[in-house]
């Protein structure tokens, strides 16, 4: 009985033991998604920002209404 006992205690240190290190995997791997998401995001800003310069000038050259200018505004 005590053998079996004592069978089960490192089974259960071994899984307790192989599941920690999958668990730092796994958070080790969302860091890593999570740090290219944020630079994809901020590649895309400042498209975004640049594309933004061209319409706003576009529109004061034509003389057309800037409908992103609320945007700004609603922002601030």
């Amino acid at each position: 009985m005590e053998k079996s006992k004592e069978e089960a205690n490192v089974f259960y240190e071994n899984a307790l033991k192989e599941s920690k290190k999958q668990m730092e995997i796994i958070d080790s791997k969302i860091d890593e998604e999570l740090a290219r998401v944020k630079e994809t995001i901020n590649g895309l800003q400042e498209q975004k920002k640049a594309i933004r310069k061209i319409y706003d000038g576009a529109s004061l050259v034509l003389g057309v209404e800037n409908e992103f200018e609320e945007e700004v505004s609603e922002q601030n």
